[in-house]
């Protein structure tokens, strides 16, 4: 029934191989683009067909073996994928939303040079995602792990002639190698724990079923537990390892929006998704998710307030959503993290197309002009709305549901972790303020961005503010069909509160995933506590703080566009820190990176060069100093030849006689 499986990350692969290998001999961008997109949309209507029988499938959780790939011992492991709901769902989501950002690519990436290894990496990373989200077992998740960090390095990097761009991908590749390291030592220690209580294997289904053989809340399970969230923090951008992701934005739009909505960063959140029996049995590790993912939604929500890059926004919003999800996992509320990212890859799709969208005309405008501005620089623009309404229109339906305003996707979903890190057994009063704190910078930051970009004076220099066009229908498809998912894809998970007032509208999302998250809620009584009237109140609070940040950044940036200046003025200090980030990229640099770098050179020039340089070529001056010596006894005279022998034998019988 499900034997084709294999297909949907096979399709990604296949664009990639002919683009890689062939692509520079096609040359034409048409068919490069539409191999590339095909081959992904193949995937999406496979992925379809799928997903619609699981729904009506009584049996939820399928495996398909497609071969053997190693035996060790008692270890038997195969390459085989796992269909259930959550991967389901991901599937979905990163075939989906893949087909929409290449479709864009097309129109985005036009002209650009290696334009057919822009699409064979964008292949490869779709690929690499599949197989970490629908990996039957931890070995072939892992493979999908390190391939999305490996593409992630090639398309940061895409433009590596630029030193900057470079550097980006080289950070991400290290900084993901850190979290890499806690990934496996998690998986080993798992591994060599459930081996002692006699099962060896590393399957998911297995490593469900036998979890309980672990002490609940004992140190083995939390060590595990501990090692796989280091993982995540390091996919997925959590404190301390976020650094990378803002950086990431050097690479072309279309891979900062595959980057941060479909693929990568949220493979830390299903990751513990996929393993939510074993964490759930580990509250200590739990609590530092919640703690963790808390602190970086708030943390990354104060650095949005400073950027003026639109680009350099989006993407701490996406380390400040990432946070959410977080929370959620760490609260136990795991489906309304799934959920939120869901609608976060809906929204966030939308928004860092519709920057891609604005800098693609302002570049236009820019290059008419014959300028060398910055066409990403939010003080250069305003007024855009008039001549992007397109744009405009589908990047403020999307800012409207990260803002959580009802009845808008991120509503549903951020107030279902909101509510979830109050009431839950456990949740704790802090975790909603930090939240709820982290929800009023989002919403103020990211209206902010809205009235600096199509609001006001139109701030682009005047030889070009006439020649600024909307973008071409290749490119604003994919927003409206973003948008619109943006705007009622929350109706999917509509909270019991809300679907009861409306007369038991379910919560198909949590049915949906019920098989996955309910056995192990029950099991460790996580749950959510509280009355409707609570949940109502807080609910509006958490509105009403969204309100108030729009109606702030309203007041600021366009009643009065010369207060935020006011501002800047009178705290210059605090401005300039939080501009550049709390200096923690500097912090990291004096702790770690300028020590190693110290270290590498010490090495290099006392122990390489001195030590082993040293020793090889010392041995190489005495073997070539005894050849010089020896050379003079090489003369080609027979009688010397015969008087060395004679010595010889005079030097023996002389030794021998006297011993």
């Amino acid at each position: 029934m499900y034997d084709k499986l294999w297909l949907i990350p096979l399709l990604p692969f296949l664009g990639f191989l002919i683009n890689g290998l062939l692509g520079k001999k096609i040359k034409n961008e048409k068919v490069i683009g539409a191999i590339a997109t095909l081959a992904i949309f193949s995937s999406f209507i496979v992925s379809c067909k799928y997903f619609l029988q699981l729904l009506g499938d009584s049996q939820k959780t399928h495996e398909v073996i497609v071969a053997s790939w190693m035996t060790v011992a008692p270890l038997q492991v195969d390459w085989g994928f796992l269909l259930d709901p959550l991967s389901g769902l991901m599937m979905m989501n990163v075939t989906g939303l893949s087909t929409l950002i290449h479709l864009y690519s097309i129109g985005y990436m036009h002209g650009e040079e290696g334009y057919y290894r822009f699409f064979a990496y964008l292949n490869l990373f779709t690929f690499a995602m599949l197989m970490l989200v629908m990996g039957n077992n931890a070995l072939v998740m892992f493979v999908g792990w390190e391939g999305v960090g490996l593409c992630s390095y090639l398309l940061i990097g895409y433009y590596f002639e630029k030193k900057s761009a470079s550097d980006a991908g080289k950070k991400a590749f290290v900084v993901n190698r850190v979290g890499d390291f806690g990934f496996l030592l998690g998986l080993f220690t798992l591994f060599w724990s459930l081996g002692q209580e006699g099962v060896w294997t590393i399957r998911f289904t297995e490593i469900s079923a036998n979890a309980h053989l672990l002490e609940n809340g004992g140190i083995i399970v939390t060590i595990v537990t501990l090692c796989f969230f280091l993982g995540a923090t390091g996919k997925s951008a959590q404190i301390p390892l976020y650094t990378w992701l803002p950086d990431a934005m050097e690479g072309p739009t279309p891979v900062s929006a595959l980057i941060h909505a479909a693929t990568m960063v949220t493979a830390g959140v299903y990751m513990i998704g996929r393993m939510n029996g074993l964490f759930a049995m580990a509250p200590d590790t739990m609590m530092v998710i919640a703690i963790v993912g808390g602190a970086t939604a708030l943390f990354a929500a104060t650095i949005g307030l400073a950027q003026n890059d639109i680009k350099r926004v989006l993407a701490y919003s996406t380390v400040s959503q990432l946070g959410y999800m977080f929370l959620a996992m760490g609260v136990g509320a795991f489906t309304a993290g799934i959920f939120h990212l869901l609608t976060h890859a809906f929204f966030k799709a939308c928004l860092f197309l519709g920057s891609g969208s604005v800098i693609h005309g302002m570049h236009h405008a820019y290059h008419h002009a014959h300028l060398h501005d910055d066409p990403q620089d939010m003080r250069n623009m305003g007024g855009l709305r008039k001549k992007m309404p397109i744009t405009f229109w589908t990047f403020l339906l999307s800012t409207l549901a990260i803002s959580g305003i009802p009845f808008f996707s991120g509503f549903f979903s951020k107030d279902e972790i909101l509510w979830w890190a109050l009431a839950s057994t456990r949740g704790h009063w802090v975790l909603w303020l930090v939240g709820a704190l982290a929800a009023a910078l989002t919403a103020f930051y990211m209206f902010r961005l809205v009235f600096m970009t199509f609001f006001g004076e139109q701030k682009t220099d005047a030889r070009a503010k006439d020649h600024i066009p909307e973008s071409p229908l290749v490119i604003t498809l994919p927003l409206m069909i973003l948008a619109a998912l943006a705007t009622f894809g929350g109706f999917l998970g509509v909270p019991h509160v809300l679907g009861n007032l409306f007369g038991h509208f379910p919560n198909k999302i949590e049915h949906f995933l019920a098989p996955i998250f309910e056995h192990t809620q029950h099991m460790h009584h996580i749950e959510a506590h509280g009355t409707a009237a609570t949940e109502f109140t807080f609910m509006g609070i958490s509105v009403g703080i969204a309100v108030f940040g729009i109606g702030l950044a309203w007041f600021m940036y366009c009643k009065n566009p010369q207060m935020p200046a006011q501002i800047v003025a009178k705290v210059p200090k605090l401005h300039k820190t939080i501009f550049n980030k709390w200096y923690i990229d500097e912090f990291y640099d004096a702790l770690i990176v300028n020590p190693t770098k110290r270290l590498g050179t010490l090495l290099w020039q006392v122990f390489d060069v001195r030590l082993v340089d040293g020793l090889v070529n010392g041995v190489a001056l005495v073997v070539r100093g005894t050849g010089r010596v020896l050379r003079h006894t090489q003369t080609g005279f027979t009688h010397n030849y015969a008087m060395s022998m004679v010595l010889g034998v005079v030097v023996i019988l002389a030794i021998y006689v006297f011993n």
